[in-house]
């Protein structure tokens, strides 16, 4: 217990290593996004533009990811949905929401096609995918981006580290790679890059 957490030691100060390292891991969070917020500013209104015209056209709002990135998921389309201000909420729907829907597909289908498959059904010409993941390479994440982009849709991509294969791909009309390796950080900010084009993309559609 002591290797992974040196402020529960009992022979150390715990309640001073426990803010400390608390305190650390706040800053490296909050350097992390702005650093990221900072070089990716055009692309962030580029990217809330063409959301915002597809929403403006009835577009519709899919997210999807694994895991903790699915979790992320479910709170960008609950975000997109909520009304902000004088922007309305839009049609927002995540992709691991349907448990029954999911099983069957990874039963019956293949894991690799969760996502592809909902997207062939659900997905048009115009509406919106986002797809979220920290390394950039998971399969089936790559394949519910290929689906959209043969659908016509407008294609979103947040991954960490090098951007993985959804980089060397191209996968993603719009892609923002978070610069690091540690999970937990490109998890939170790709938390507030979302908030961040939803923010952006209300603003765009209400002309504001």
């Amino acid at each position: 217990m002591s290797a992974l957490y040196p402020f529960l030691a009992p022979d150390g100060d715990a309640g001073t290593d426990l803010v400390r390292s608390t305190e650390a891991k706040a800053a490296e969070s909050l350097e992390l996004r702005l650093r990221v917020l900072a070089g990716l500013g055009p692309a962030l209104a580029a990217c809330a533009a063409a959301m915002a015209a597809a929403f403006r056209a009835g577009g519709t709002l899919f997210a999807f990811g694994n895991g903790g990135s699915s979790t992320d998921a479910q709170a960008v389309a609950q975000v997109f949905r909520t009304p902000h201000g004088t922007s309305p909420g839009v049609p927002a729907i995540c992709l691991t929401g349907d448990a029954a829907l999911l099983t069957a597909l990874a039963n019956d289908v293949a894991f690799d096609v969760v996502f592809a498959r909902q997207l062939a059904a659900l997905g048009r010409p115009g509406d919106v995918a986002m797809a979220l993941s920290t390394s950039g390479g998971s399969v089936n994440v790559l394949r519910g981006l290929e689906q959209a982009r043969r659908i016509g849709m407008v294609t979103v991509g947040l991954a960490g580290a090098g951007g993985g294969r959804m980089a060397e791909e191209g996968l993603a009309d719009h892609l923002f790679v978070v610069p690091s390796s540690s999970v937990h950080r490109v998890q939170e900010a790709q938390t507030t890059l979302c908030h961040v084009l939803r923010e952006l993309a209300g603003r765009e559609r209400a002309g504001t």
